[in-house]
C-alpha cells in the first residue's frame, strides 16, 4: 500500500481543489468576477499537459537511445494523457473566454497556437496508425514526437509574447502573478498544479498496464493458434 501513497494524495488534492475552487471566496476583479474560479482548473490543466508532453519526449529520446519498445509504449500513452488534458484545457479556456471576452474562441495568437499544437499531436497519432512495422513505427513516431514538442512549446509560450494577445502575461497584459496574489487563489491553484499533474501520470500508468496486458494476451493467443495448427498438422500427417 505504501507505494500507492501518491494516488491517495492525488485524490485528496483534487477533492480539495474542486470543493474549495467552487465554494471558497475569491477576489472580485473587473471583467473576471466569478469566472476567476476557472483559474483553479484551466492553467493547471495546461501545466499538467506540458509536463506530460515533456515526459513523453523524454521517453521518445530514451527509445532512440536504447531501442526498448516499452519506452515507446510509455511515450505514446503519456502523449495520449496529455492530449486529454489539452482538450479539457481548451474546453475550460473556451468557457472562460466566453465570459471574459464574449467569444468561445477569440482570434488570439495563443488560442490559435494551441489549435496548431493540438493538430501537431493529432498528426502524431495518425502517423503511428499509418505504419505497420512495430520497430519502424516506434522509431519514426519517436523522432516526430520530439519535433512536435520542440514546436509546441514556442507556439503557446513564446510566440504569443511577441505580439498582442488577450491572455495574461502576453502583449503587455498583466500576468497571472498579479491576478493570483490573493491567498485565496494561491492556496488552491498551487495544489491544483500538483494534483492534475499526478492525475495525468496516474491515467498514463493505467493505460500502460492495459496496453501491456493486451500485448501479453495477443502473444498468448498467437502461441495457442500456433500450437493448435501444429497439432492439427501432426494429426493429418499420414503414417509411414
Amino acid at each position: 500500500m505504501l507505494k500507492h501513497w501518491w494516488k491517495a494524495l492525488t485524490i485528496l488534492i483534487l477533492a480539495y481543489v474542486f470543493i474549495a475552487g467552487l465554494m471558497s471566496p475569491v477576489p472580485k476583479l473587473p471583467i473576471l468576477h466569478e469566472a476567476i474560479r476557472n483559474t483553479f482548473f484551466h492553467p493547471p490543466l495546461w501545466i499538467a499537459m506540458m509536463v506530460l508532453l515533456f515526459a513523453s519526449a523524454i521517453f521518445s529520446i530514451r527509445y532512440l537511445r536504447k531501442g526498448k519498445l516499452d519506452d515507446d509504449l510509455i511515450s505514446v500513452e503519456l502523449a495520449n494523457s496529455a492530449l486529454l488534458f489539452g482538450v479539457l484545457g481548451c474546453i475550460t479556456g473556451s468557457v472562460w473566454a466566453y465570459f471574459a471576452w464574449g467569444d468561445l474562441w477569440p482570434n488570439d495568437p495563443k488560442t490559435n497556437g494551441v489549435a496548431v499544437g493540438m493538430l501537431l499531436y493529432l498528426a502524431y497519432f495518425v502517423l503511428r496508425g499509418s505504419v505497420d512495422d512495430e520497430m519502424r513505427r516506434a522509431r519514426i513516431s519517436a523522432v516526430y514526437n520530439i519535433f512536435a514538442f520542440a514546436v509546441f512549446i514556442p507556439l503557446i509560450l513564446i510566440l504569443p509574447r511577441l505580439t498582442d494577445s488577450l491572455h495574461p502575461g502576453n502583449g503587455g497584459n498583466p500576468g497571472f502573478n498579479q491576478y493570483d496574489a490573493a491567498d485565496s487563489i494561491k492556496r488552491i491553484i498551487r495544489p491544483a498544479f500538483v494534483g492534475f499533474t499526478l492525475l495525468g501520470f496516474w491515467i498514463t500508468q493505467l493505460r500502460v498496464r492495459l496496453r501491456r496486458l493486451e500485448t501479453l494476451l495477443d502473444e498468448q493467443d498467437d502461441l495457442n493458434k500456433t500450437s493448435t495448427r501444429q497439432s492439427s498438422d501432426l494429426q493429418n500427417t499420414p503414417d509411414l
